[in-house]
């Protein structure tokens, strides 16, 4: 019986709190947790490795349009630029397997 008492008294709580004011407020104190999380998940060596390949992926598209003009409109554009990019890291990859660490 008093459970239920207790139940009613917190919902005639909750009639009164705007739910957007919570929402507003809850995540405005998430902002600096969140980043604090990201930044603790991914290290500076994974954001830069991040960047390297953007960047990788930027100059080959340059490329392929300096080459092949109009192929961005191109269905297979995107699998031209993924199949190089990938060559390329395929490429470093095996420049990296032939060099031994002593």
């Amino acid at each position: 019986m008093f459970n239920s008492w207790k139940n009613l008294k917190l919902i005639q709580k909750l009639k009164n709190v705007d739910p957007k004011a919570l929402w507003l407020s809850f995540a405005n104190s998430q902002k600096n947790s969140r980043k604090e999380y990201v930044d603790m998940l991914i290290d500076n060596k994974e954001i830069q490795t991040l960047s390297d390949e953007r960047r990788l992926e930027a100059m080959v598209r340059e490329q392929i349009k300096m080459e092949f003009p109009n192929i961005e409109n191109s269905s297979t554009y995107e699998l031209l630029v993924d199949a190089v990019v990938h060559n390329i890291k395929k490429k470093q990859l095996q420049a990296t397997d032939n060099i031994r660490f002593e």
